[in-house]
C-alpha cells in the first residue's frame, strides 16, 4: 500500500508534536529534538538500505526499529507505519531469510524514502520550523 493511499495515517500528527513540546517544556530543547530527528533521518534510511542490500538481517532490524521508534516519537505516523510493516516482514523471515532482504529493499525502500523526505519537509517547513504550536 502506498502511504498516500492510507488516509488513517497522518504524515505528521500535530497532537504528538504538541505532547512532545509540552513534555519537554523547553522551547530550545523541543526544537533541538526535532532538528536531531531530521539530521538523523537520512542516516537511518541509509543504514536500512545497507542492511537490506547487503542481506544483513541484524543491521536491517536495528535500522528499521530505530526508524520506527524515532518516527513515533515525533508523530511521523506514516513513516512509523511503514517501518512497522517492514519490521513484521523482517521478523517473519528471521535470520534464515537473509538472501531475500534485497528483494524487500526493492519493495519497500522507495516508498519509505519518499515518505521520509515528505516527513522531513513537513517538519522542517511547517509550524515546527517556526516554533509555533
Amino acid at each position: 500500500m502506498n502511504h498516500r493511499d492510507d488516509p488513517e495515517r497522518l504524515l505528521v500528527d500535530p497532537a504528538v508534536l504538541a505532547t512532545l513540546r509540552a513534555e519537554l517544556d523547553d522551547e530550545e530543547g523541543w526544537l533541538l529534538f526535532l532538528e536531531c530527528f531530521l539530521a538523523q533521518l537520512p542516516l537511518r534510511i541509509r543504514k536500512l538500505r545497507t542492511g537490506l542490500l547487503t542481506a544483513d538481517h541484524a543491521l536491517a532490524m536495528d535500522a528499521v526499529l530505530s526508524l520506527k521508534i524515532s518516527s513515533q516519537m515525533v508523530g511521523a505516523d506514516r513513516l512509523a507505519g511503514m517501518a512497522l510493516q517492514l519490521q513484521g516482514f523482517l521478523e517473519d523471515m528471521g535470520q534464515q531469510g537473509n538472501a531475500a532482504l534485497p528483494q524487500l529493499a526493492g519493495r519497500h525502500l522507495g516508498r519509505i524514502t519518499a515518505c521520509a523526505e515528505e516527513t522531513a519537509v513537513s517538519l522542517a517547513g511547517g509550524p515546527v520550523a517556526a516554533g509555533a504550536a
